[in-house]
């Protein structure tokens, strides 16, 4: 377990996300959709030197997600809405490295994912809700067998200090992370330090967390 990939998301103040970047996590992402509660509303103080930086979009406009690439010097976009294909490879056209979010509750929500093959560097597949993510519920993740494509993938929704099992025992051949967020909170975009820790030292196989 060692190597997935730690993405840590909805992050807003600088002491906490300074904080949690020294638990060598591997991306932290920050969320840009207004009506969130983990929007990032202001620029922090310190943004991640070590961790990839993400930004979450909700169906934004090509030219704002730009002006926040570079404003924030993101490394991936990740996007949350109803994204077309052909939007997505208009940001690929910019350089842009992206990550599409799919909602699944059911087999017939995979059927999406195979138009967006070569656009992504990564999928995400997180708990459908009336929402664009943040149920903090957990989707079956046996449905994801069902997925042959070959883009890697990051698990997403619902995934807390007790999921550390569930993670162990779930084996896909382009599982490449999870993404965790608010069940690993104190309040909306402000994480606890210590039970991030302690998940990811389980998740680690008992190493420290932290460099």
């Amino acid at each position: 377990m060692a190597s997935l990939i730690i993405k840590v998301c909805g992050m807003t103040e600088a002491e906490n996300i300074r904080n949690v970047e020294q638990l060598d996590v591997d991306m932290i992402g920050f969320i840009f959709y207004p009506k969130s509660p983990r929007c990032l509303c202001e620029m922090p103080a310190y943004l991640p030197v070590h961790a990839k930086r993400v930004g979450v979009f909700v169906n934004e406009n090509k030219d704002d997600i730009l002006m926040y690439t570079d404003r924030f010097a993101l490394d991936y976009i990740q996007l949350h809405g109803n994204e077309s294909p052909e939007y997505c490879r208009s940001l690929c056209n910019n350089g842009l490295h992206l990550i599409k979010a799919f909602s699944i509750a059911h087999p017939k929500d995979l059927a999406a994912v195979s138009a967006y093959k070569g656009l992504c560097d990564y999928y995400l597949f997180d708990t459908k809700t009336p929402q664009y993510g943040g149920s903090g519920n957990q989707f079956d993740w046996n449905l994801l067998l069902r997925y042959t494509g070959m883009t890697p993938f990051l698990l997403s929704g619902g995934i807390n200090p007790y999921s550390v099992k569930a993670i162990r025992e779930f084996h896909h051949p382009k599982l490449a992370g999870i993404d965790i967020n608010s069940r690993f909170e104190t309040a909306p975009g402000k994480k606890d330090v210590e039970r991030i820790g302690k998940f990811l030292q389980e998740i680690r196989g008992g190493e420290p967390a932290g460099k």
